[in-house]
C-alpha cells in the first residue's frame, strides 16, 4: 500500500517523540527569538520586532499548558540580557503575559484566528508601549513615535511567526527513530 521509501514509513507504532526535545524545543526556540533581533540591524530606533516576545506568545497560544506560568520568568530574564531594555523588564511583562493568557484562556470557551489575533495585537502593543514606558523610566528620553515602526511590523508580522510556531511545534511532535 505505501512505498518503503515514502515519508509514511519512517513513522512507526510505539515510537513517540523525544521527551526531551517536546518539553525544551519551545524554550530553545523563544531564547534564539529573543537573539535573533540583534543580529541583522543595528540602529537608532527600534524597528525589528521583539521576536523573543512573539515566539513566547505564539507558544503560549498554540499550546497553552506547554509552558508553566511562570516560564516568563526565566525565558524574560534571558530577554533582558540581550535585549537592551532595563533589566528586569522582559521579567515583569512576559509574567504579566502569560497571567494575562491564563485569565483569557479560563474565560473564553472558544477560540479562533481573529481572537488569538486581537489579543495578540492588544499584548504586543502594550508589552512594547510598557517597554518605552519602562525605558523611560529608568533614563531614556524616546518620544512616543519612535515605536510606531516597530508596533506595525511587530502586529503585521504575527500571524507569520505563529505559522513558523506550529511548524516547529509539529517538528517537536516528530518520533525519532535511531536506526538499527
Amino acid at each position: 500500500m505505501f512505498s518503503r521509501n515514502g515519508p509514511r514509513s519512517r513513522q512507526r507504532i510505539n515510537h513517540a517523540p523525544s521527551r526531551l526535545l517536546a518539553r525544551g524545543f519551545p524554550w530553545l526556540t523563544i531564547m534564539l527569538g529573543s537573539l535573533v533581533p540583534s543580529w541583522f540591524m543595528i540602529a537608532s530606533a527600534p524597528v525589528m520586532p521583539p521576536l523573543g516576545f512573539l515566539v513566547y506568545l505564539g507558544w503560549r497560544q498554540l499550546r497553552p499548558g506547554l509552558l508553566p506560568i511562570w516560564a516568563g520568568l526565566p525565558l524574560g530574564l534571558f530577554d533582558d540580557l540581550f535585549s537592551g531594555q532595563p533589566f528586569g523588564c522582559a521579567v515583569l511583562l512576559w509574567s504579566l503575559t502569560a497571567i494575562a493568557l491564563e485569565i483569557v484562556e479560563a474565560r473564553l470557551p472558544w477560540r479562533n484566528f481573529v481572537t488569538e489575533w486581537l489579543m495578540a495585537m492588544g499584548l504586543i502593543v502594550a508589552y512594547i508601549l510598557l517597554s518605552l514606558a519602562l525605558a523611560n523610566i529608568a533614563g531614556a528620553a524616546s518620544p512616543l513615535q519612535v515605536i510606531v515602526p516597530q508596533v506595525v511590523i511587530s502586529v503585521l508580522s504575527y500571524p507569520l511567526v505563529g505559522r513558523i510556531v506550529a511548524m516547529l511545534d509539529r517538528l517537536r511532535l516528530t518520533p525519532i527513530v535511531l536506526l538499527r
